[in-house]
C-alpha cells in the first residue's frame, strides 16, 4: 500500500514503523509541520503494562525507549503540610522530544518517509500527490482533518472546567508529586515528575474562577511563572519553573482540557477514482486527561491496534480491517475515557476534599479514577494500605465512643463502627430496603421474619425493611407490608426482638407511600403492570400515568389529601417506634409519592407546592419535619432521594446537593442517594458502583452522611468507598439476597475473621480459619519455587 500519515507525533510514526516492519513494500511518508527533530512539550509517562504492549510490537524500539526512562514507584502526595507516600505503581516517564526522536530514527531506519516543515492544508491534495491507499489523521487534539469531516466522524467535545499549564522544572523527583496549596483566591494543584536525568514535567493546575480570581489572565507568561514559582516554592527547593511556550503571549499557554470522543473513526474520500479511508489515530480520534497520564499511551496502542488488523485480516479488504480497528480500540479507549473522566473530575473539585484530613484525601486522590481499588493498593503496598486502614479504624472508633479493638489484622473499613445519634452500627455494611410481595394484608409474617432475621444474623450492621406502606392506598402491590393498624405494629414487633435478641444488627425500616405507583401487580406477575381488579384510587403531586396509556390515572393530590397523608406518616411513625425500630428512613426517590413532588417530571403543580425546587420540596419537607417531631430524638432518620432522573429536565446531581442541604437542615441524618425510576423515558449510565458518585458529592458537598447504593458487589467495593470517604455506608442488594451472610463471607475471603460470628456459625467459622491457616502454609512452603517445584511438592502430600 501507500500510506499516508498526516501528523508526526508518537501514532503516526509508531502506526508507520510496525507497517514497514510488516511489510517492507509499504510505501509509507510522514508528513509533519515541524522541523526535523523538533517538538513542543515536556515528559511523557506510562505505566509498566503500556511498556510490555510496546515490547511485543517492535522490541527493537522499545528497549531504545526504555534505556530513556526514568522509572519510579512511588506517589507523594502532599497536603495541608503533610506528605503520603503510597509505593509499588510502576511508572517510567521519557522527555517528549526524546521519545519522539527515537521514532524518528526507527522510521528513517525502517525506510519510512519523513516529510517536515509542511502544514497539510488539504489532505485530499496530499493524498493524490502521494497516490494514498490509506490516510492516517494524526494531527492532534485542533485536528483540521477532523474539523473538515465533522459529519462523517460526528465529534463530541466537551471543554472542562480547569486550567493549566505546562512548565519544567531542574528540580529532580523521586515520585510522581501531587502538590496542593490553598490561596485567597483558591486551590490549585501541581502534578511533577522527572523524566530524564536533570528534568522534571510540572504541570499546574486550577478551576478556571480561580485562575480569574488570581489575575492570571492579566500577566504576561513570565508574571504567571513567577507566581507558580511562589506558590510552590517549597517543593521546588530553590528551582526555577520554565516555559518552553515562548511563541504564546501572555496567559495563552494556559488552556482548558477539551475531552474529545468522536462516534466514528473512519472517512472515505473518492481520490482518483478510489475510495481511500481517512482513518483517525491519537489525539484526532479522542483525549484522555493529562492526570492519568493516558494520551500517549492510547496513541501508541492506535497504532499498534490498527497494525495488527492490517496483520489479521489483510486479505479479506480495508473495510473489514477498519471496522475490526474501531470496534476493538473504541471499546478500550472507552475504558480509559471512563476512568479520565473520574480523575479528571476530581481535579476539577478538589475543594470538595479539603475537609478531609491528609490520609484519606491521598487515599481519595489515589482511587479517584476507581480503576484503582483498596485490594489493588493492597497489592502495590501492603504496608500504606495496613498503616491506613488502622488509621481509618482509629478514626471510626473514635467517633464512636469505642475503644479499638485488638485483631490480628488491620480492620477492613467496611468492618468499622459508625454512630449516628445515639445508634453504633458495628460496621458500615447494609441490607438494602429490598420489596419482597409476600405480606398478606399489610402484615408482615414468617417470611419476614426469615428474611430479616438472616440477613441480620449474617454480620451486616444495619438491616433495613422493605418499604413499609402508611395506609393501604399506599401500597405498591396488595402483598407490600404496612405500619397502618394494630396488627402490622405486632408483627413487626415480633421481627424486630428476634433481631435485637438474636443479632447486634440494628433494624430500620423505610415509610413511603407509593403515589401513582401504586395498585399494581406483584413483580412475578407483571412489574408496574395495573391489578385487573380491586384497584384502589391513586394520588401523585399532580395528575399522570406511570405507565401511559397503561397505569392507572392518578390524580393531582389535594391540600385535604395532602393533610391526611401526612397525618398517615404520623402514624406509622408512632408505630415504627412502638415496634422498636432502631432506624426510620423516609422514602422520596423512585417516583413514589413524595418522590413526585420533588421531581420536575412529575411536578406540575402552580400552587405553593409547585414550580421552585424549595417549592417541590414543601411537602416532603412537611411530612419529615412531622415525623421528626414525634421520632424519639436519639434516633436517626435517614432520607432516600433519587439523586438523578436520568432524563433531560429532571433532577440533577446539583439538584440533589440542594434537596440533601434542605433536608439536612429540617433535621435529617444522613441521605440514602439512589437514582432513576421516576419516569420509564430515563436512560441510565449503568456500571460498578454507578450511583456511588452521587453519595460522594452530596457527603462531601452537602456536609451530610450518606448511603451509597447500586451495583456494589464485593468488599473492595465497599471498602474503597468507605475509605475514600465517598459515602458513610454501603447498602448491598441483590448480593444479600444470594447470601445472607455476605457480610461474614467478604470478611473471611479478605482473611479478617475476628469480627463477631453468631454463636450458632462458631464450626464454620473454625473451618474457615483452619483453611487460611493451611493457605497460609501453603504460601510460606512455596515461597521461591518454581510452578514444577510447588507441583511435585503437592504430589507429595
Amino acid at each position: 500500500m501507500n500510506i499516508l500519515c498526516i501528523g508526526g507525533g508518537p501514532a503516526g510514526l509508531y502506526f508507520s514503523l510496525l507497517m514497514k516492519k510488516q511489510d517492507p513494500a509499504h510505501q509509507i511518508t510522514v508528513v509533519e509541520r515541524n522541523r526535523p527533530y523538533d517538538t513542543f512539550g515536556w515528559g511523557v509517562v506510562f505505566s509498566d503494562q503500556t511498556l510490555g504492549n510496546l515490547v511485543n510490537a517492535d522490541e527493537q524500539t522499545a528497549r531504545s525507549i526504555l534505556q530513556s526512562f526514568n522509572h519510579w514507584d512511588d506517589i507523594d502526595t502532599h497536603f495541608k503540610g503533610q506528605v503520603v507516600t503510597s509505593g509499588g505503581h510502576g511508572f517510567c516517564g521519557i522527555g517528549r522530544k526524546r521519545l519522539l526522536n527515537i521514532l524518528q530514527e526507527r522510521c528513517e531506519e525502517l525506510g519510512v518517509k519523513l516529510v517536515f516543515e509542511t502544514d497539510v492544508a488539504d489532505d485530499q491534495a496530499l493524498a493524490r500527490e502521494y497516490a494514498a491507499d490509506l490516510v492516517i489523521a494524526c494531527d492532534g487534539l485542533n485536528s483540521r482533518v477532523r474539523t473538515r469531516y465533522e459529519q462523517s466522524y460526528q465529534p463530541d467535545i466537551d471543554t472542562r472546567k480547569c486550567r493549566f499549564v505546562w512548565l519544567g522544572t531542574k528540580k529532580l523527583f523521586s515520585a510522581f508529586t501531587f502538590a496542593f496549596e490553598e490561596t485567597e483566591h483558591g486551590w490549585f494543584q501541581a502534578h511533577a515528575y522527572q523524566y530524564d536525568g536533570d528534568t522534571a514535567t510540572f504541570i499546574v493546575e486550577t478551576p478556571e474562577e480561580t485562575w480569574l480570581k488570581s489575575g492570571i489572565d492579566q500577566m504576561s507568561q513570565e508574571e504567571a511563572v513567577a507566581f507558580c514559582e511562589k506558590l510552590f516554592a517549597k517543593y521546588l527547593d530553590g528551582n526555577a519553573l520554565m516555559s518552553n511556550a515562548s511563541h504564546l503571549r501572555g496567559s495563552a499557554n494556559w488552556i482548558k482540557f477539551p475531552r474529545i470522543i468522536c462516534k466514528n473513526w473512519v472517512h472515505w474520500n473518492q481520490i482518483n477514482d478510489r475510495q481511500v479511508p481517512v482513518v483517525l489515530m491519537g489525539d484526532a480520534a479522542h483525549t484522555a486527561h493529562f492526570s492519568i497520564g493516558s494520551g500517549t499511551k492510547l496513541a501508541l496502542e492506535d497504532a499498534i491496534e490498527l497494525a495488527c488488523s492490517f496483520e489479521k485480516h489483510g486479505k479479506q479488504g480495508m473495510k473489514a480491517v477498519l471496522e475490526e480497528y474501531q470496534a476493538l480500540r473504541s471499546v478500550e479507549v472507552l475504558k480509559i475515557q471512563s476512568a479520565a473522566r473520574n480523575s479528571m473530575e476530581w481535579f476539577e473539585n478538589v475543594k470538595r476534599y479539603t475537609a478531609m484530613e491528609a490520609p484519606q484525601f491521598a487515599y481519595s486522590m489515589l482511587t479517584r479514577s476507581q480503576r484503582l481499588s483498596h485490594e489493588n493498593l493492597r497489592t502495590r503496598d501492603s504496608a500504606y494500605v495496613r498503616s491506613f486502614e488502622e488509621w481509618i479504624a482509629e478514626q471510626a472508633y473514635a467517633r464512636a465512643g469505642l475503644p479499638v479493638p485488638k485483631t490480628r489484622s488491620a480492620i477492613p473499613p467496611m468492618l468499622t463502627p459508625f454512630k449516628l445519634r445515639d445508634v453504633v452500627l458495628k460496621n458500615r455494611i447494609v441490607v438494602s430496603p429490598m420489596a419482597q410481595y409476600s405480606a398478606v394484608d399489610g402484615i408482615a409474617g414468617d417470611y419476614h421474619l426469615v428474611h430479616l432475621g438472616s440477613r441480620a444474623m449474617g454480620g451486616a450492621g444495619l438491616v433495613f425493611a422493605e418499604m413499609t406502606c402508611v395506609s393501604a392506598d399506599a401500597r405498591i402491590t396488595p402483598a407490600c407490608p404496612g405500619l397502618y393498624a394494630p396488627a402490622h405494629t405486632q408483627a413487626w414487633k415480633r421481627i424486630v426482638d428476634f433481631v435485637h435478641a438474636n443479632t447486634d444488627a440494628k433494624i430500620a425500616v423505610q415509610l413511603g407511600h407509593a403515589g401513582a405507583k401504586g395498585s399494581t401487580c406483584v413483580a412475578w406477575e407483571g412489574t408496574d403492570q395495573p391489578l385487573k381488579e380491586d384497584n384502589w384510587p391513586l394520588v401523585s403531586a399532580s395528575e399522570q400515568e406511570y405507565l401511559v396509556g397503561i397505569s392507572q390515572r392518578a390524580r393531582a393530590a389535594s391540600l385535604e389529601d395532602m393533610q391526611r397523608i401526612k397525618a398517615d406518616f404520623v402514624s406509622s411513625t408512632m408505630a415504627a417506634d412502638e415496634a422498636g425500630f432502631d432506624w426510620l428512613e423516609l422514602h422520596c426517590a423512585h417516583g413514589y409519592l413524595l418522590s413526585s413532588f420533588i421531581s420536575p417530571l412529575t411536578n406540575q403543580r402552580q400552587d405553593a407546592y409547585g414550580g421552585s425546587l424549595e417549592n417541590r420540596c414543601r411537602f416532603p419537607l412537611e411530612i419529615f419535619a412531622a415525623i421528626r417531631a414525634i421520632w424519639p430524638a436519639h434516633k436517626p432518620i435517614s432520607v432516600r432521594i433519587s439523586a438523578h432522573d436520568w432524563v433531560e429536565g429532571g433532577i440533577t446531581p446539583d439538584d440533589a446537593i440542594e434537596i440533601a442541604r434542605l433536608f439536612k437542615a429540617a433535621g435529617a441524618d444522613m441521605i440514602d442517594c439512589s437514582s432513576g425510576q421516576v419516569s420509564k423515558q430515563e436512560k441510565p449510565v449503568y456500571g460498578r458502583m454507578f450511583q456511588t458518585p452521587f453519595a460522594d458529592r452530596i457527603r462531601n458537598e452537602g456536609q451530610i452522611p450518606t448511603i451509597a447504593v447500586g451495583a456494589i458487589f464485593e468488599a473492595d467495593h465497599a471498602n474503597s468507598i468507605i475509605a475514600a470517604g465517598r459515602a458513610d455506608l454501603c447498602a448491598i442488594a441483590r448480593p444479600h439476597l444470594a447470601n445472607p451472610s455476605w457480610t461474614l463471607n467478604e470478611a473471611a475471603k479478605l482473611g479478617f475473621l475476628d469480627m463477631p460470628w453468631p454463636k450458632q456459625y462458631t464450626a464454620a467459622k473454625m473451618q474457615l480459619e483452619r483453611n487460611l491457616e493451611r493457605e497460609r502454609q501453603i504460601a510460606a512452603a512455596s515461597a521461591g519455587l518454581t510452578p514444577q517445584q510447588i507441583a511435585a511438592r503437592l504430589l507429595e502430600g
